[in-house]
């Protein structure tokens, strides 16, 4: 399969990341299915990508065209069989190695002979996600950055059978998205992640341990190591279930102690206090009614 015979790609999963990638792909001239289960999930990142394109056209990052033919070649579904001409599968889903293994067992099923089935996890072994499948040498990792319309970065893993064919299309894919490739070899937490989250996970171990309070931890990475966020509040974006998951991954893949979720972390998760999109994680980000706001003044 040629690249310029990716004409039309499947995305499952309508989050956060999954509706960002949807979007980066037709804005970029490529028709796309978006699958979710869930139809109140697919009508909020048909409106979140809506939302997203207008605001590259009023900053002038995007002309009204482009805007309109992108909306144009989005298609949304929560049947699975949908997703039969697809040329490439990008995987956007809960981060977990059981769930995936299914998915990408139905997947094979039920994609064309030629398709990529690729995952977007951000932690999880390519080549265990792979052996769910009749195809081994057609799954690839393909990790976007959140949010994947802004960010740069493309983390592409290949797993132990991964071919070079589908390497070169999928690298050759992602740059026609407009992202810098970088490549890891299929280790637990991969490149980004395998620094990232332990940083992130010793920042809740210095929130723990009284070392700092959160806002301080926060600042003198900002103003200290010139993060444009703080870990904590980085944590939060990304989700801390999304967290404690990939430092349960690191532990369990590498089998070190450092790598060990910070108990905090696992208790902020279990109060499901999960970060913005629950409203609240480290940070609260619920409005608080001006009464409360004015008695805690007293």
């Amino acid at each position: 399969m040629a690249m310029a015979e990716i004409r039309n790609i499947g995305v499952v999963g309508g989050g956060q990341m999954g509706s960002g990638i949807a979007q980066l792909a037709a804005v970029h001239g490529v028709d796309v299915w978006l699958l979710d289960t869930d139809s109140q999930a697919l009508t909020r990142a048909i409106n979140s990508i809506s939302t997203s394109v207008q605001r590259f056209v009023s900053k002038g990052q995007l002309s009204q065209e482009v805007a309109t033919n992108a909306l144009q070649r989005l298609r949304c579904t929560s049947n699975l069989e949908e997703l039969h001409s697809a040329d490439v599968i990008i995987e956007a889903i809960v981060e977990s190695e059981d769930v995936k293994k299914k998915l990408f067992s139905e997947l094979d099923k039920i994609a064309k002979d030629s398709a990529i089935l690729a995952s977007n996890t951000s932690s999880i072994s390519i080549t265990r996600l792979a052996s769910a499948t009749s195809r081994p040498r057609q799954v690839i990792g393909m990790h976007f950055m959140n949010p994947p319309p802004i960010m740069k970065l493309v983390e592409i893993v290949r797993g132990a059978d991964t071919s070079e064919e589908t390497f070169n299309l999928t690298k050759a894919l992602a740059e026609r998205f407009g992202k810098i490739v970088i490549c890891s070899k299929d280790y637990s937490g991969f490149v980004v992640n395998r620094i990232l989250m332990p940083m992130i996970n010793e920042a809740f171990f210095t929130l723990y341990t009284g070392v700092a309070t959160k806002e301080d931890i926060d600042t003198g990475m900002k103003l200290g190591t010139n993060h444009p966020m703080g870990p904590l509040e980085l944590a939060d974006f990304i989700g801390l279930d999304v967290c404690l998951s990939i430092m349960k991954v690191l532990h369990a893949g590498l089998g070190d102690s450092k790598y060990a979720p910070c108990p905090l972390l696992q208790q902020y998760v279990d109060a499901g206090r999960l970060g913005r999109k629950r409203g609240i994680g480290v940070y609260n980000y619920r409005k608080v009614p001006e009464a409360t706001t004015v008695l805690s003044r007293i």
